[in-house]
């Protein structure tokens, strides 16, 4: 099985870019004017992420996400053979930092947020990086595109540990120095146990592992600025948030966190995921304080 969906889809992967996003053009028509896939739940996202915006704004803004959306899968069949000069055409990979602290011996955790395209950046940052790049992910429920896409975005060596796995087998990797990168803005499986920090306006529940390890590891942490140039074209920036998280509290270091996160949404509205339900738990009074700004 897992053969007879692997080969299209690599044979697809080797069309142009172009080619794909036409592809793409078709996906945006049926995801938002066919099926009307989490309309709602887009729309209400920006809502409450920008309240001052008309309903027109938010129209268009929603379109525009979609449109990213769709280019994703585009992007993301792409990369399942994309050669590495292409890799380095596509984006602008700023590791200066990064390879500054891998110098000096240290680790680094890397967070950041679900911006397009992560997929790119994955391999970019496991291509420039000599050291171990480890990434979290959220394994996909079918086993057969769950390999595929563990194949593709490992393909430049980034080492891949699923979230369910996590905490049993990170112990092998931090014996030697790495880089971590964790997408921190995932909901967690539990509000009482999560972080409570107001993103774009209203209380949300943040994961406290990314905090936590880094303070407990003494990592730097790095938070990853995405930027999109244009259709195909990114940039990736590393923006320094501790030099040491030791010297911080997880809450602490998850705040510093979303304020760039936010930062980075507000630079480009469009290119977040708005189809994530980051708001579906409503803080009360059972939860943990909200953390003050």
């Amino acid at each position: 099985m897992f053969y007879l969906i692997y080969c299209p889809l690599y044979l697809l992967s080797l069309l142009p870019l172009r080619a794909l996003y036409l592809l793409s053009d078709l996906a945006y028509v049926v995801l938002y004017y066919v099926i009307r896939y989490r309309r709602k739940i887009v729309l209400n996202n920006l809502t409450i992420a920008f309240p001052d915006k008309s309903y027109t704004e938010k129209v268009r803004l929603s379109k525009k996400f979609y449109r990213h959306f769709a280019d994703t899968f585009a992007e993301t069949i792409k990369m399942i053979s994309i050669g590495p000069k292409e890799l380095a055409r596509r984006g602008h990979c700023d590791v200066d930092y990064i390879n500054k602290l891998i110098s000096e011996g240290r680790n680094v955790h890397v967070m950041l947020g679900h911006q397009f395209n992560w997929e790119f950046a994955n391999l970019m940052y496991a291509r420039l990086l000599n050291i171990p790049f480890i990434g979290v992910y959220m394994p996909i429920s079918n086993k057969v595109f769950n390999r595929i896409f563990i194949q593709s975005r490992s393909r430049y060596g980034s080492i891949l540990v699923s979230a369910h796995s996590f905490k049993s087998t990170m112990h092998r990797f931090f014996k030697q120095q790495y880089v971590l990168a964790l997408a921190a803005d995932q909901n967690p499986g539990n509000p009482k146990k999560a972080f409570w920090l107001t993103f774009l306006g209203k209380p949300v529940p943040f994961v406290t592992g990314p905090g936590k390890a880094a303070v407990k590891n003494s990592t730097a942490v790095v938070f990853l600025f995405f930027r999109r140039v244009k259709r195909g074209y990114y940039s990736f920036q590393a923006i320094p948030l501790a030099e040491n998280a030791a010297d911080y509290t997880a809450e602490e270091l998850t705040l510093l966190y979303k304020n760039k996160l936010e930062e980075s949404i507000k630079n480009d509205p469009s290119n977040y995921l708005w189809s994530h339900r980051r708001w579906r738990h409503e803080w009360n009074e059972s939860y943990p304080p909200v953390i003050a700004e």
